[in-house]
């Protein structure tokens, strides 16, 4: 169906069931997972509490990058834009996948606040994208780069034995470097500091309270 066919219900519907989907639903990753047969060290109680504390932490993260990448394409206008944002936000399903499967094999569970962080980052994203593509370019290009920072320091803590863990977040940061790079070459605007300030703080509530809840 073509998409300028589709009533306001419409989309409301489908993405209330793309919201459905990431949140409750099984992530299926398009591609292997880095980890691949990397063998399953023994961590000690502490480290394994400590790594599915940053694993959760990503976890949400990517929970948060299918709702902005949602709620910006939802609201593009150059179908172009649109269709590079979908591709990003099908990366970034792998990522949520690969977080996923790790979480489970060190017997935790996601962060109960998913659920609010998605519907954040939907409302944020949509306006991003109403206030124009290359804004909306410019906040994925932010948000990448600030990701890399946080994949960045995540990599320095996780305990030194868990090399699952490490192999998929060393595939994550490559992938958020290349979408960054793809937005800025695409048009992206560099945003007002106030507003990276804004975006780096909301990012601070998000890793610290989902490390624990």
């Amino acid at each position: 169906m073509a998409r300028k066919s589709l009533t306001g219900l419409d989309l409301l519907l489908a993405e209330a069931d793309r919201a459905l989907r990431t949140l409750a639903a099984v992530a299926h990753p398009a591609r292997p997972n880095p980890a691949g047969d990397t063998p399953s060290e023994p961590l000690s109680d502490r480290d394994r509490k400590h790594a599915a504390g940053l694993m959760r932490v990503n976890h949400a993260g990517e929970i948060a990058a299918q709702a902005l990448y949602q709620g910006q394409a939802l609201t593009a206008r150059n179908p172009a834009v649109r269709e590079s944002l979908r591709q990003a936000s099908e990366e970034e399903g792998d990522h949520l996948a690969w977080c996923e499967e790790r979480l489970r094999e060190l017997d935790a569970r996601p962060s109960i606040l998913n659920p609010l962080w998605y519907a954040g980052s939907f409302a944020i994203g949509a306006l991003a994208g109403a206030l124009g593509d290359r804004i909306s370019l410019g906040f994925v290009a932010e948000t990448e780069r600030q990701v890399e920072g946080h994949l960045h320091e995540h990599l320095e803590r996780l305990p030194r034995e868990d090399e699952r863990s490490r192999r998929i977040l060393e595939q994550m940061k490559l992938d958020e470097v290349r979408h960054g790079e793809t937005a800025r070459a695409a048009g992206g605007a560099r945003l007002p500091a106030p507003i990276v300030g804004l975006m780096g703080l909301t990012s601070r509530i998000m890793t610290r309270s989902s490390y624990w809840l």
